[in-house]
Order: structure tokens, then sequence, then C-alpha cells
């Protein structure tokens, strides 16, 4: 029974290495630009190409790069924040009202109540340190994700609101 039990524990320890290894990019993969399909890397249908015609295959992966590494441990994989802390970005009205906004909120941060999608949110967003080609990719994935219908961001616009 004992020697079950150990080689169970074994299993299930190799399995949760396993697992934590391709959910942190610890595949052959990593550190390349995986290639685009329907669903991406965190099991999330992503918007295909013709959903997002504004914006090329090239900056929807770099966007979502940087959205992993920046915004979903609190936004989440699909989108939809933490109720009560974090606010959604899918189909969030508060993010698709004013582009502008947005940009300011990914440069300077902010804090206060925000209300989204009929929500009352009050946390902090710290400004998150990115350059200019970074913020622009990752706010145009935000805004072709999970059902959003956004405008384009351009390098320029959000250059335009560092003052540079």
């Amino acid at each position: 029974m004992k020697s079950l039990f150990l080689k169970s524990g074994c299993i299930i320890i190799s399995g949760i290495i396993i697992a934590n290894l391709f959910s942190c990019g610890g595949n052959e993969t990593q550190g390349k630009t995986p290639a685009l399909s329907n669903e991406n890397t965190s099991g999330e249908i992503s918007s295909s190409s013709e959903e997002r015609p504004d914006i090329s295959n090239e900056v929807y992966a770099k966007g979502e790069e940087v959205y992993n590494q920046t915004c979903k441990a609190c936004h989440q994989a699909n989108g939809e924040g933490l109720p009560n802390a974090f606010p959604p970005l899918a189909k969030s009205d508060y993010l698709l009202a004013d582009k502008v906004r947005a940009i300011n909120q990914v440069i300077k941060g902010s804090t206060g109540e925000i209300i989204v999608n009929g929500q009352k949110f009050n946390s902090t967003m710290p400004p998150i340190n990115l350059n200019d080609e970074q913020i622009s990719n990752v706010l145009n994935y935000v805004l072709h994700s999970w059902g959003n219908k956004g405008d384009v961001i351009t390098i320029e616009e959000v250059k335009a609101q560092r003052g540079i």
C-alpha cells in the first residue's frame, strides 16, 4: 500500500510539474511567438483575423504576449477580471468608450472608483512600464479580443499621450 501511495504521489507531482512547465512557457517554444490559431496557449478562444481586420496577426501576437506577461494576473486569461477587485476588459464599456483614456490608463495608471458594465470597481492600477510599441500592441490585442470591437491604437497616439 505504501509503495502504491508513493507511485501515485509521484504521478500526481509529475503531472503538476509538467502542467506548470507548459503553463509557464517551459516547453521547446519558449521565446518564440506561437503560430496563431483559434486557440491560444491559455486555452481561451482568440479572435480570428476575419474578426479583427484592422490589426495584423503580428500586432495581435505581440499584444497577446505583452498581455500574458503584464495584464493577465489581474484581468485574467479570458479578460473577465476578478469580481469586486479588477474590472473586465472583455466587452468593457469603459475600455471601449475612450481610447485616449485607455492609453493613459496603461501609461499613468489610475486610482479611484470606476464603473465598468454597470459594476463599481475601486482599486489601483499602477502605471505599466512598457514602451510605446508594446502599449499599442497590448491595447490592440485587448480591443480586438473576447468580443471587443474597438478602435486601432497607433504608436503615434501612444507617443502623443506620453508627450513625446
